[in-house]
């Protein structure tokens, strides 16, 4: 396909689809028979070593034996989210996107391409050919789900569905829609191994099954990821003699692969995604897909950020994952660059990546268009997903100020306030002249819906994390943990805050018993001032982008109080980000703002406002809290200035004036990136310009 044709991924999937018709020491041996979270029991047998975690105590990520992992995460049940910002997002999620989500797969044929194949229905093969991932990634979020809290009704459909799922698996072991019957003889040949997404659907299936397992202990939807491993992959794909050339044409396996692993034990899931992150020089692969699927050759040559988004986020996930395990330096050394190319010249404001349409690709260095940019969910929370893996190998908090970054914003925009639309791109300025529906139930690529929902179904996993010699915590809301340190010692941390619209923090930290250990806390990029006391008694020491390390002899009912001061900043792009030049952006502690139409003087046209600043200017704005207003919001006021004359008046071209345009003075109003476009359709914009006054 000619690579000046402005082709998205949906587009180009949807046309290649005709070309191709914690604890360390607490590790209880998981027995025979496993009760699950709702009193079932079922016997299987993944031959687990006994001194791996249980499933009910494995985080979202199980590092707990990763040799060169130096923070452990906690199991999603171990911490409770109350009520507070995250709360409402995680009860609409569950109460409404999981279930409306599986209504729009069941009505859009998903589940059928299952059941046609066993006679239980007549409908044709329906969707593009990765359509299976839909499916896995809804049973992946329903698995983090059912980890805090028991919902019947949810576990009994899910069931339903998994039986649906593997009642098609050949004795071989293969499992997938698309490639089974007619198309049968295409599986696994290098194009469609390039394109068709094969691999793809296996590792959602497995993460989606390990989810579940850690939930349930319902091992279904896991024994058929691992039989179409075992069976299938492992015997005929790899690096040896009698077997075929393997890739991974959109990276999704790799980290599959190595959280397999984790859970069973089994080292040669480690060695075959080695094998894939190194790429196969028994095929010849064209340089300019080897750039789009960042994979074909060793992850270890990378220097940039390249191709498209989601599929080097996946792969840059799957690389670290496979240092967690293997500690090899050079796969260190290429993460940190790629981290540093992505941090100083590709990431959005707001987390998100991914600046061209065409192809969903990385652009060049500073290219970060605004209403042209891409930024689609899926990226932003592979984002996400690679620097908590990136965290749990430094305990670097530049990492998991990343993860704020992009959850708050370039993810927290991807989902309609009412659980029910999704943006698949999350632009950082909308005209509606262009009739582009941000937010719609359905997309035929539903690759980011689901990817949302099981996202925030796992957002306890990343609260807090442990290691050998205390407790790390990285993200702030009303919550509680209930869990154990490393050396068995139970504890619970409950926090009452307002964050992100305040920044007081108040954590009651309540060992079960008096006990030395260092409590990490993190002191977020943008909080300067920050200040920290435990017991009313000020600590020394915290700097903006680390943790703060507190070692002591912690007693229960030991109080920290935190203070990130919630000052507005006015930021400023790198000069080489030409769309930005003359250009601001207002950040309030770690959320994003933008000014959308509807929130400006009646008759006011977004084109002709600038923001007027002076030296002074963060300290102008004037906060708000608004309860009633997009679910409870701070917005923000500062005075502007609007154009005179219109600029929809005047000429494309004329001659060059030195005078400064006149304007009249208006109260401007910015609201949270992540609520825009839930009201009505109109322009909207987060880098505004700017007058000096």
């Amino acid at each position: 396909m000619s690579s000046s044709r402005n082709f998205s991924r949906r587009q180009f999937l949807t046309t290649a689809a005709g070309s191709t018709a914690a604890s360390v020491l607490a590790r209880p041996a998981i027995a025979s028979a496993s009760a699950n979270l709702f009193g079932a029991t079922r016997s299987f047998d993944l031959g687990i070593s006994g001194d791996l975690l249980p499933w009910r105590d494995q985080g979202v990520i199980n590092t707990s034996r990763s040799p060169y992992a130096k923070l452990h995460g906690v199991p999603v049940h171990a911490v409770t989210i109350e009520e507070g910002f995250w709360y409402k997002r995680r009860k609409t999620n569950v109460e409404k996107s999981i279930p409306t989500m599986r209504e729009e797969l069941e009505s859009h044929g998903r589940m059928n391409n299952f059941r046609r194949l066993v006679g239980k229905s007549s409908a044709p093969q329906i969707g593009p050919y990765f359509s299976d991932s839909d499916i896995y990634k809804w049973i992946d979020a329903v698995g983090w789900a059912l980890q805090s809290g028991d919902r019947p009704e949810l576990h009994r459909i899910t069931d339903s569905m998994i039986h649906d799922v593997v009642a098609i698996q050949e004795p071989g072991g293969y499992l997938n829609t698309y490639y089974q019957g007619d198309r049968a003889s295409l599986r696994m040949s290098q194009h469609d191994q390039e394109v068709g997404h094969e691999m793809y659907c296996l590792g959602h299936m497995i993460q989606g099954a390990i989810a579940y397992y850690r939930a349930t202990g319902d091992t279904t939807l896991l024994d058929a990821g691992m039989k179409m491993v075992d069976g299938f992959v492992i015997p005929n794909y790899g690096p040896g003699p009698n077997q075929k050339p393997i890739i991974s044409g959109h990276p999704e396996i790799e980290m599959a692969l190595i959280e397999l692993y984790r859970t069973t034990g089994k080292k040669q899931y480690v060695d075959l995604a080695g094998h894939i992150l190194h790429g196969d020089d028994r095929w010849k692969i064209d340089p300019h897909r080897i750039v789009y699927m960042f994979c074909g050759v060793p992850f270890t040559t990378r220097t940039k950020l390249e191709g498209h988004a989601v599929r080097a986020m996946y792969a840059c996930c799957g690389a670290t994952d496979y240092y967690l395990e293997t500690g090899d330096p050079a796969y260190w050394k290429t993460l940190n660059t790629l981290w540093e190319d992505l941090t100083r010249r590709q990431m959005y404001v707001t987390g998100g990546v991914g600046a061209r349409a065409q192809w969903e690709a990385f652009g060049d260095p500073y290219e970060l268009p605004n209403a042209q940019a891409y930024g689609e969910s899926c990226a932003a929370i592979g984002n996400l997903m690679w620097n908590w893996r990136m965290l749990a190998a430094s305990g670097e908090a530049k990492f998991a100020d990343v993860v704020e970054r992009a959850l708050y914003n370039g993810i927290n925009s991807g989902m309609s306030l009412d659980g029910t639309t999704y943006c698949y791109r999350n632009p950082l300025a909308f005209d509606p002249s262009s009739g582009d529906k941000i937010r719609n139930p359905w997309y035929d690529v539903t690759c980011c819906p689901p990817n949302i929902e099981r996202t925030f179904s796992s957002l306890p996993g990343l609260f807090y994390s442990t290691s050998k010699d205390g407790l790390y915590v990285h993200l702030y809301d009303n919550s509680l943990l209930d869990w154990h340190l490393e050396d068995g010692t139970p504890i619970k941390v409950q926090q009452r805050t307002n964050y992100p619209w305040e920044g007081e923090v108040r954590m009651t930290v309540t060992p079960a018993n008096a006990r030395e250990f260092t409590l990490y806390v993190r002191i977020p990029w943008w909080a300067e001032a920050a200040s920290v006391a435990v017991n009313g008694k000020a600590q020394s020491g915290a700097r903006a982008g680390e943790y703060l390390a507190m070692r002591r002899n912690w007693k229960p009912g030991d109080v920290v109080s935190l203070n990130f001061p919630m000052t507005t900043e006015v930021l400023a792009a790198n000069p080489r980000v030409a769309e930005n030049r003359g250009r601001v952006a207002v950040r309030r502690g770690p959320i994003i703002y933008c000014m959308e139409q509807i929130d400006q003087p009646n008759g006011v046209s977004l084109a002709d406002v600038s923001l007027a600043l002076d030296s002074k200017s963060g300290g102008e704005f004037q906060s708000e809290y608004k309860p009633d207003l997009l679910d409870g919001i701070v917005v923000l006021h500062h005075r502007g200035g609007v154009l005179e004359t219109s600029s929809a008046t005047e000429a494309l071209y004329g001659p060059v004036s030195l005078a400064t345009p006149k304007t009249r003075q208006e109260n401007t109003t910015f609201i949270p990136y992540y609520v825009w476009a839930n009201r009505q359709s109109c322009a909207m914009e987060v880098w505004v310009p700017y007058m000096r006054t």
